[in-house]
């Protein structure tokens, strides 16, 4: 089994020595258990999926924990939340015992909640994306970032639809009743042609024929689970009208391109989703680069009501930011440097850095030539840029 260093582990091993335990969480199938089991190879491993397992926890939880020898890895505590609260008595009994209950966990909202109820103070929170192009080379748009897909890329059709079956059976049954399946997969597929727009829940509701509260509670069990981020504007005025609408990524791209039908390399240059799906993939970037070093998630965007529109503002130290726009091309334009220029004339002194994003190339003239202040850098660029920057 070949074993790819995540970039998350420092920031793994600092928890594990100051928390007496820890809770990873993220999408399914993003390398959780495998993280832990690398970091912690003596541990003793549950899977709280298995219905013995819970039965067990169910029936006499205190037996079940009086039975396991810590350090121990509980795999998806969703399943059996209740042990958290046993788990807490544990630890009070011990509070100087680091890094003796590591927990993972595939739905953020509920779990967190779990978590801060009875976990308060005595567990660190960490969470796990797919890879990272900074990670691993091999991640592209297409392929998109899951370990599997990018290990045995010629089953990344059979991996995909597998991947939404058994979300469909287990999380999506577990947090919510979805009556409909068949209209929520459509609603997966329709969700994909909209990444990277404004959401806009009205125009989801109607081709499926469903109420809009109903759109609400399927993106928030897709956000729950990992699925999906909704990107907030930037909320501070700069003398414009601002919107205050979000915009919908979907947290891998090679998922995006499943669920659109897009199956090749020269499908995906062809496709006119190329743009979003570029710019969703330089998105989670970002987001990886930040929560990968233990960080917060910051990242927004600006739209104005006259139009004026910047794909990213990375918040940076000393009140500063980064201003980026991904553009799908391996020629620069000048043309593609005029939103980055003018925001930040607008923000005067608060701009870092100006970055246009584009795809694999050498860019024949130097954009300092064309944009004084803008820098052109490949995505794998970028990708390094983003994570070598110590703020």
């Amino acid at each position: 089994m070949v074993t790819i260093p995540r970039q998350i582990v420092p920031a793994l091993h600092a928890a594990l020595r100051d928390f007496p335990a820890v809770v990873v969480t993220g999408p399914r199938r993003s390398g959780k258990t495998t993280l832990l089991r690398a970091a912690m190879p003596k541990a003793q491993y549950v899977l709280l999926e298995d219905p013995d397992i819970q039965n067990r926890v169910s029936t006499d939880p205190r037996a079940f924990l009086e039975s396991l020898r810590p350090p121990v890895i509980f795999d998806e505590i969703q399943n059996t939340p209740l042990l958290l609260n046993y788990v807490r008595t544990l630890i009070d009994a011990k509070p100087r015992k680091m890094g003796q209950w590591l927990f993972t966990g595939s739905q953020e909202a509920p779990l967190m909640q779990g978590v801060t109820e009875s976990m308060a103070g005595r567990a660190a929170i960490l969470q796990l994306l797919p890879f990272s192009l900074y990670e691993y080379s091999r991640v592209e748009p297409l392929l998109g970032g899951f370990p599997e897909v990018l290990l045995r890329p010629r089953t990344r059709e059979l991996w995909y639809a597998s991947y939404l079956q058994t979300y469909l059976e287990r999380d999506v049954r577990i947090i919510t009743s979805v009556r409909d399946l068949p209209t929520f997969r459509r609603f997966l597929s329709l969700l994909a042609s909209r990444h990277g727009q404004m959401l806009n829940r009205s125009d989801l509701a109607a081709p499926l024929g469903v109420s809009v509260p109903t759109i609400s509670e399927w993106i928030r069990i897709l956000e729950i689970t990992g699925q999906v981020m909704l990107l907030q504007p930037y909320f501070e005025n700069f003398g414009k009208r601002l919107v205050k609408t979000p915009k919908v990524y979907w947290t891998d791209s090679g998922l995006v391109c499943h669920l659109l039908g897009i199956q090749t390399q020269a499908e995906l240059e062809r496709s006119p989703f190329y743009g979003p799906i570029f710019e969703g993939f330089v998105a989670m970037e970002i987001l990886k680069s930040q929560i990968n070093r233990g960080r917060r998630k910051e990242l927004y965007f600006f739209r104005d009501r006259q139009g004026l529109e910047v794909d990213f503002l990375v918040p940076r130290s000393s009140a500063r930011f980064w201003l980026v726009e991904a553009k799908c091309s391996k020629t620069v334009q000048p043309s593609m440097a005029a939103p980055l220029l003018s925001l930040g004339t607008a923000s005067k002194t608060r701009t870092e850095r100006r970055i246009i994003v584009h795809l694999k190339a050498r860019t024949q003239t130097p954009m300092r030539a064309l944009a004084p202040g803008v820098d052109a850098l490949s995505i794998d660029d970028f990708a390094q840029e983003i994570n070598r920057s110590k703020s």
